[in-house]
């Protein structure tokens, strides 16, 4: 049964915590500077959008006023009569009415295209780091958690700006407006008001502590739930063929009932802002018609002012009423924030020489790589293809070494076969000359040059690996083999024909055009390695490298891949793992390992005479046979 993730642990809660809301906002602003424009004409709005609505009260309440004969602070209303005073006020709150209605759509337009640029960006962003990722990283990481981070985690991030953030600078600007207005018509009331948000304040801040450890908790959770779902589809096969469906379901259900659970809690906290905002305002409207009233009873106040102040409280916590809507989302965009910086800050272990690190504990920023250093030029060189190892070293884990010191050379041209026992290090080798991973110690030479001394798609420019699973996209046939290259229908139709599938391709229903489903399954596995070779053959490596690569093909199709192969390995270094070692006999030198050491090496007779571990293995397999 796998494994699920366990919760933070106090301390990783600890850490998180110490980190406020503010720093984990900053971390945004480079995003948000690059629609610049945008935030600052949203930003602009602020200013008549809070004076069109703090005004609306004081219209009111001088309507009341003069409706009942009371004193007006408005000069022009003594002028005219009451209905046409009454008709300047109507037109005036009409018209407040219409401006505040058109900016904040205007407004709303503005933050929501900002906040989907952001978005659009962190998730370009995180993609192209987590393709730069070591392949270590994903050894470790679930690919749905993954996708939970650069789906959900994404999206919510984008909220904090698009429904949080600028609608928190708009709530927090308006109440302070609102604040100066009520303290210049009436000071009482307002300082009554005032300490009204204080408690408030406490409990908001309480809550959104809460609410942000349980909401990561729920991410984690979700993430988990995300990978068990995607572990079981890719998996499906095998769950049918052993009748775990009963078993996995009941892990998947477990596994959404904890999902389930710590929802619930973060519903708890949203909650409880939203009904203590509920009962603040309306305490704060008790207590403003309480002192209003004794001061309206001792002459020292019109009821129109008091409903003034009425409407005050209503404006003066609308705000807080808006944010609490708008709390959920700002909490979970923190908590995506936090999620998503974990991925940023892993390192990229494997560099080209000439991009320099990205600066440490600032890995929001992303800074344009500087231009490359020219590329070695392998086709200049007559004996391109010679690759050494030396004294090489690798551990998966800190000091658990696959591979112990190894030391060879393998010359231009010449076809070296690894053989040895399940374990080993075969591939481990074929990783590190690839650079998917970094040797431990020792260095890796591919004619004269350490392979970390090459840029990436260079060095992997000149080695063509197929392997005994071939990975296909969505797309066409064509496309799987140029895999996004600049090559010609001619060129590959020539790559097919040169490795003999040009028939296979063609007998597909659209030949080149044939759409391939996710993962190539509507092809069979051999037909899937054909096209792994198409797709070595176009490049014209220096170097292959052949990893079981004819092991999914029937007898028939493997002769005629052979000979495609006859052709393709010559004037070419090759690199061959085969368990079936009557496959390669004819090779020019057999490498054979056993616990990550290279034990012997020789031509096929030459091994059979010595008389070890590969004559051993040898014999093993001519007795099953």
């Amino acid at each position: 049964m796998t494994r699920l993730s366990p919760p933070p642990t106090p301390k990783e809660g600890r850490s998180r915590r110490r980190e406020n809301d503010w720093r984990l906002f900053l971390r945004l602003v480079p995003y948000a500077r690059r629609s610049g424009r945008l935030l600052g004409l949203s930003l602009i709005l602020l200013v008549p959008l809070a004076f069109a609505g703090a005004v609306q009260p004081i219209i009111i309440g001088q309507t009341i006023s003069l409706i009942r004969g009371e004193p007006t602070n408005l000069p022009f209303l003594s002028t005219v009569t009451l209905r046409q005073g009454l008709n300047l006020l109507s037109g005036l709150l009409l018209l407040t009415i219409t401006v505040r209605f058109a900016l904040q759509a205007i407004q709303s337009y503005f933050v929501q295209e900002v906040g989907q640029k952001i978005t659009a960006d962190i998730r370009n962003d995180l993609f192209e780091h987590v393709t730069s990722l070591a392949v270590r990283f994903f050894d470790r990481t679930p690919v749905g958690r993954l996708i939970t981070r650069l789906t959900s985690d994404v999206e919510a991030l984008g909220e904090v700006f698009s429904t949080g953030a600028i609608g928190v600078v708009t709530d927090l600007f308006s109440i302070a407006i609102v604040l100066i207005i009520m303290f210049y018509r009436q000071w009482q009331l307002a300082l009554l008001l005032l300490l009204m948000l204080i408690p408030i304040a406490a409990l908001i801040i309480y809550f959104q502590q809460q609410y942000r450890l349980e909401n990561y908790k729920a991410r984690e959770e979700l993430s988990s739930l995300n990978s068990k779902l995607q572990e079981n589809i890719v998996g499906v096969g095998v769950v049918q063929i052993f009748r775990r469906e009963a078993f996995n379901a009941e892990i998947f259900r477990v596994n959404n009932q904890r999902y389930i659970k710590a929802v619930d809690k973060t519903i708890f906290y949203d909650s409880a802002v939203s009904a203590t905002l509920e009962w603040i305002a309306f305490v704060a409207i008790a207590g403003v018609l309480w002192l209003g009233g004794q001061l309206v009873l001792g002459d020292t106040m019109t009821v129109g002012k008091l409903a003034e102040f009425i409407l005050f409280s209503q404006r003066l916590f609308d705000p807080l009423r808006q944010f609490a809507e708008k709390f959920t989302a700002i909490q979970a965009g923190f908590t995506a924030i936090e999620r998503i910086s974990d991925i940023f800050n892993e390192p990229i272990e494997i560099r080209d020489p000439d991009v320099k690190e990205r600066a440490v504990g600032d890995p929001w920023q992303r800074t344009a790589p500087e231009k490359s250093s020219p590329a070695i030029a392998h086709s200049n060189n007559p004996h391109a293809g010679e690759i050494r190892f030396q004294n090489v070293s690798f551990a998966y884990k800190n000091d658990e070494f696959v591979l112990k010191n190894l030391d060879f050379t393998i010359k231009p041209g010449e076809k070296v076969a690894l053989v040895g026992p399940t374990g080993a290090g075969k591939s481990s080798i074929v990783r590190l000359l690839c650079r998917l991973y970094e040797a431990s110690q020792g260095q890796i030479l591919i004619d004269g040059v350490n392979v970390r001394d090459m840029r990436q798609a260079e060095l992997r420019q000149h080695i063509g690996v197929i392997l005994q699973d071939g990975f296909l996209f969505a797309g066409d046939v064509k496309s799987n083999i140029s895999l996004g290259e600049t090559y010609t229908l001619a060129e590959i139709q020539s790559a097919a024909e040169r490795t003999n599938v040009a028939s296979f391709i063609e007998d597909l229903p659209q030949g080149y055009n044939t759409q391939l489903r996710e993962r190539g399954t509507n092809l069979s596995g051999g037909q899937k390695q054909l096209l792994a070779f198409a797709r070595a053959a176009i490049r014209n490596p220096k170097i292959l490298v052949l990893d079981e690569a004819t092991a999914s093909l029937d007898v028939g199709t493997e002769s005629l891949i052979q000979d495609a192969l006859d052709h393709l390995l010559q004037d070419r270094t090759a690199i061959i793992i085969a368990h079936r070692l009557s496959t390669i006999k004819n090779v020019d030198r057999i490498l054979v390992l056993k616990q990550g050491q290279l034990v012997e090496q020789g031509s096929h007779e030459e091994l059979l005479q010595q008389g070890g571990l590969y004559a051993g293995l040898y014999q093993l397999q001519m007795l099953g046979k």
